[in-house]
């Protein structure tokens, strides 16, 4: 190439194909030379400015979550979703996973509705005993609890929400009408897919092909943006539910993991039979709008860090594809 070429004014082609290391190639107009380029990258050159590499990020985006879920077999299911008509990204998108307790989010929202209607009081007192407690109760299992034998609806949301505390759970389902309640209540907001169909814990069963008490990564993201960021609920219950999420004590170890620590996050974990494994969350990138990210998983066969890791890796490459500019 001669040095005096004015590279600036050549036409440079883009085509998709892979070197087989994970780069895609760049020629340029009368040039006996191609530039090998990451796919998760921007190339910029000779003054050129940013060259967008959105056909192979898209390629890209879709190696990165099969070489997840082959880390350690079963299916992986990823959606992200930038707020306010932004991008939105998806892998086995529409596929159906049980969601565990991740559900507790939409049962807080549903407690929500009922609040706003009149026919429940956040202060309300909804009394059990010892035996509607299960084998997670980190809140509802406290003596002090116990001994007042109530508490209200909005500490069992609370509970529900920031602990993943199951008997909370099946006080508040009791309160609104049972599964079928809550899932005609996810009707009412625009979502066909998501259902409940159980109480905890067999809600948590994960039987293969079972539809019961599932949802689709997509499906997830798009009623988590109705809920915390559209006019479903008022402005005083989705911040309510937000606060709840950003104090969850559960998810430290997915999500939230693979983030920058100084982002504000919230989410929902849920873990059940079957190799399933969960985080839905909703995390605020600086700058930029809030982004809802959903990671499903079904019968891995990894050690619960092995598990919460790949949740944490697909969290944030799902993440990065929607921001990315």
């Amino acid at each position: 190439m001669s040095q005096e070429t004015d590279w600036r004014k050549k036409t440079w082609e883009f085509f998709p194909a892979h070197d087989g290391d994970g780069k895609v190639i760049f020629f340029l107009e009368d040039a006996p030379v191609a530039l090998l380029v990451s796919t998760m990258k921007v190339l910029t050159i000779m003054g050129l400015g940013s060259i967008g590499l959105a056909a192979a990020a898209e390629e890209g985006w879709s190696e990165k979550m099969e070489a997840l879920e082959a880390r350690h077999g079963g299916r992986l299911g990823v959606a992200a979703l930038q707020v306010k008509g932004g991008k939105e990204v998806a892998y086995r998108g529409d596929e159906a996973f049980a969601m565990c307790s991740t559900f507790k989010l939409l049962l807080a929202a549903t407690i929500a509705s009922e609040v706003e209607k009149g026919t429940l009081r956040w202060d309300q007192e909804i009394a059990y005993g010892k035996s509607d407690l299960l084998d997670w109760a980190p809140v509802t299992g406290k003596e002090e609890a116990l001994e007042a034998g109530r508490l209200s609806v909005a500490a069992l949301a609370e509970a529900a929400v920031t602990w993943s505390d199951n008997p909370a759970a099946n006080l508040l389902l009791a309160s609104c009408g049972g599964p079928e309640g809550l899932t005609a209540w996810l009707r009412g907001t625009g979502d066909e897919v998501t259902r409940l169909d159980r109480n905890e814990p067999t809600l948590n069963e994960n039987l293969q092909g079972d539809p019961r008490d599932t949802s689709s990564p997509q499906a997830m993201a798009s009623t988590w943006e109705t809920v915390l960021f559209g006019d479903v609920l008022n402005e005083g219950s989705r911040e309510k539910l937000l606060s709840w999420l950003v104090d969850n004590h559960t998810g430290d170890q997915r999500i939230r993991a693979g983030l920058d620590p100084t982002w504000k996050v919230g989410d929902k974990t849920g873990t059940g039979g079957h190799g399933a494994a969960n985080d839905v969350a909703v995390v605020w990138p600086e700058p930029g709008e809030p982004v809802i990210v959903v990671v499903f998983t079904d019968r891995m066969e990894a050690s619960p860090a092995e598990r919460d890791a790949v949740i944490a890796d697909a969290g944030r490459a799902a993440l990065d594809a929607v921001i990315r500019e």
